[in-house]
Order: structure tokens, then C-alpha cells, then sequence
């Protein structure tokens, strides 16, 4: 992906954890995977054909009805999820090219539960991604998430997301303060400045990986309100939050956003702690666009867009799409 302008715009804007066996490799590989392009208010065909879409956020050079807007895959082994879904979606190699500095965001919380309580982002899918941006030649991929329960390196670790991603060749960034630079946001409603993660700002990548969890301020946190992990001070977000978040997310431009619903939280988040508010969901989300991805993810709540006046505003600043009537979203069963 062309990616150019939003760098220079960018820097112009600065002057424990178990094991892999409860997601099993030999299931997702013997099932025949059964792919559904679906466009949403029509009816719903199976085909392996992907259903042409504009591509209204992305570089006018890319190729606009080449991709499906929207990937979902559901299985039970995270990382063939993670590469059919990043495989329909044109490849880690649309988003990057060889020799590119890579950031994911996942969300690492907190320190004092394991991946299990789903709280924090699936370390498996976070693993894949990473692997799968080394094959396509990426120079480097770092990790990193600003915790609230706990130091950086209880989090890294207790998540189960540390080990898996130094294995897969990544490197986990504990994100010191001294890399948070204010920055102006021009378009602002009203955060007109925020302290922000340098490196965030300069990547050539960054990637958006939350878990989909029950949050009790923001009701649900999805993609959009994972972006509060790359400012500093994000307590002075919640006075007006809404369009706070939504004034962080001019400036802050995942291109490609993976929500991971393979384990959701349903209620008492942010952080739960009750393996009871867990559910299974074997699912993963893949867009371009946030804000549809977020809008997606509200039906694994038996929810709407509607539901979050966050992601509604998101779209009326166009940042992104809420309303995916007519957009080609493409599922993708591993377990068919």
C-alpha cells in the first residue's frame, strides 16, 4: 500500500499462558474452508468470487474493486485464521512493502490475567501477524501496548503475548514516556492536542489488533477506542470521550485494523476476571477501515452501529464507513 502522504502528513503533524492445543492446527487444516461473499441487504451467495467495492479510504493508487471491503473468518486455529483472512484480503504484501518497519497494537492492558479471560488480545493471532509481516519482508515488527494493570513486562509476559512473538521473530517495545511527543490535531472538535507516541506516528504500518470486550464507560472497545493505547495521559480523553476519541483518530490512521473475537468478554470489562462473562466466538475481523471493522464487531453483541456514538461520529468525520449496506464482506468458515 501507498502510504507516502500520510507519513509526510504525519511528521508534520510532530514537529504463564497455555498452550496451542486448545486451538487445534490438525482441525482447521483437514476442513475444507467455505467462503460466502455477502453483500448486506441482498441475499447472501456462496462463491469464492470477491464482489467489487470502493476503497474509499485508501490511496487513490490502489486498485479499488480488486478486494472485499470486509473479511471475517471463524475457525478453531488462530493463526490459519489470521492468514485466510489477511490471504482474501490481498495479503500482508498490499499493506507493506519489503523492508518496512511494522507496529501492531494489541490491546495489553493488564498483568494479572492470561489470555483466557479475554481482557487482552488472542497472543496466537498477535504471533501470526507478526510472522506474517517477516515473510513479506518487513525490516522489523514491534509490539507494544501502554498497560494500565501493571508494568509493561508483566503484561508483555502474563498475556502469553511476549513469548509467542519473540518466537515468530518479533520484538515487544515497552513504550517509555519519552517517546510520547505532544502533537497538534488540526481537525480536532475538541482534543486539539495530544501526547502521542512517536513511533505511532512515523511506522510505515501500524496495525490494529484489539480483542472485542464489554467496556464499562465506552460501552464496547473495539478498534477505535484501542487507539487510546498509543496516547499518553489518556484519563484526560474521558471528559467529552466520544469525540475526544474521534479527534484521536484523525491523526492516529491504522491501515489495516484485525479484531480478534475468538474470546469476547461480554460483560464486566474492561478488565473482567470471571471466566463466566467469556464467550466463544472463534471469530476474526479484517478491514482497511476501522470504523467498518468496528461496526462489524457490533453484531458479535447483538448489537449495532447505533450502539456506539463513537463509531457513528467516527463516520460522520469520514474516517470510515458504519453503515456496510453494499459493501462486499467476505466469511470465510475454516470448520466447514
Amino acid at each position: 500500500m501507498e502510504d507516502q502522504t500520510r507519513r509526510e502528513f504525519l511528521r508534520n503533524l510532530m514537529l504463564g499462558a497455555t498452550t496451542l492445543a486448545a486451538q487445534p492446527l490438525l482441525a482447521s487444516c483437514a476442513a475444507k474452508p467455505t467462503v460466502t461473499t455477502q453483500v448486506p441487504g441482498t441475499a447472501t451467495a456462496a462463491t469464492t468470487e470477491t464482489a467489487a467495492t470502493e476503497n474509499a479510504t485508501e490511496s487513490a493508487t490502489e486498485s479499488q474493486n480488486q478486494y472485499p471491503y470486509l473479511v471475517v473468518t471463524r475457525g478453531s486455529d488462530a493463526e490459519q485464521m489470521v492468514r485466510q483472512g489477511m490471504q482474501a484480503l490481498g495479503g500482508m504484501e498490499r499493506f507493506m512493502k519489503p523492508g518496512a518497519d511494522v507496529i501492531v497494537k494489541p490491546n495489553i492492558c493488564i498483568g494479572y490475567y492470561s489470555y483466557e479471560f479475554a481482557a487482552t488480545t488472542n497472543p496466537w493471532v498477535v504471533a501470526a501477524i507478526v510472522k506474517m509481516c517477516l515473510e513479506a519482508g518487513a525490516k522489523r515488527v514491534r509490539v507494544m501496548d501502554y498497560p494500565f494493570g501493571g508494568t509493561g513486562e508483566q503484561c508483555y509476559k502474563n498475556s502469553g503475548i511476549a513469548d509467542l512473538v519473540t518466537a515468530a521473530g518479533g520484538e515487544m517495545e515497552v513504550m517509555s514516556e519519552l517517546k510520547y511527543v505532544e502533537t497538534a490535531i488540526p481537525d480536532a472538535v475538541r482534543l486539539k492536542k495530544a501526547s502521542i507516541y512517536q513511533d505511532v506516528l512515523t511506522t510505515d504500518l501500524l496495525i490494529n489488533v484489539p480483542i472485542a470486550k464489554n467496556h464499562s464507560m465506552a460501552r464496547l472497545t473495539l478498534g477505535l477506542k484501542n487507539l487510546m493505547g498509543t496516547m499518553l495521559n489518556r484519563e484526560s480523553i474521558h471528559p467529552s470521550f466520544e469525540q475526544n476519541l474521534v479527534d484521536l483518530a484523525t491523526v492516529v490512521r491504522p491501515q489495516l485494523t484485525i479484531i480478534d473475537a475468538i474470546r469476547t468478554l461480554m460483560a464486566n470489562g474492561p478488565t473482567g476476571g470471571n471466566l463466566d462473562d467469556v464467550k466463544l466466538q472463534n471469530t476474526l475481523i479484517f478491514s482497511h477501515d476501522v470504523v467498518a471493522a468496528d461496526s462489524y464487531a457490533t453484531r458479535l453483541f447483538s448489537q449495532t452501529p447505533e450502539y456506539l456514538p463513537y463509531v457513528i461520529k467516527a463516520a460522520e468525520r469520514g474516517l470510515g464507513k458504519a453503515d456496510l449496506t453494499g459493501l462486499a464482506i467476505q466469511e470465510i468458515n475454516l470448520n466447514a
